[in-house]
């Protein structure tokens, strides 16, 4: 099973792209996404993961992407068919995406 793991210094990317949105919109912004996600950008060469969170008030979505390099966030990022499912997002709400690292990580003691 994959899933998708958080770690610092592993030298990995994650591009944080958090929408605003109507909350009649948040599940049909989160349908695009993972149809995008699913039929192009899990295929896309460097792609570790992405993950999708909705907000319980509705108002906003977070598309959490992790990447092995800023160069495949880059080359994904010019893709047609990424950028249609991009461009369709950002009707049904407002974009702001980021690329991060991971600084620090911090879990109870067991």
């Amino acid at each position: 099973m994959s899933e998708t793991v958080i770690r610092a210094d592993d030298g990995t990317f994650a591009m944080i792209n958090v929408f605003e949105v109507e909350p009649e919109k948040q599940k049909e912004l989160a349908e695009v996404l993972s149809e995008g996600a699913e039929k192009f950008i899990r295929h896309r060469p460097g792609c570790l993961s992405v993950n999708i969170l909705t907000s319980l008030d509705g108002r906003r979505l977070v598309y959490y992407a992790q990447w092995r390099t800023k160069a495949d966030i880059k080359a994904t990022m010019a893709d047609p068919d990424v950028q249609f499912y991009r461009d369709k997002a950002a009707l049904l709400g407002k974009p702001d995406p980021h690329a991060f690292t991971v600084f620090a990580v911090h879990h109870p003691e067991d």
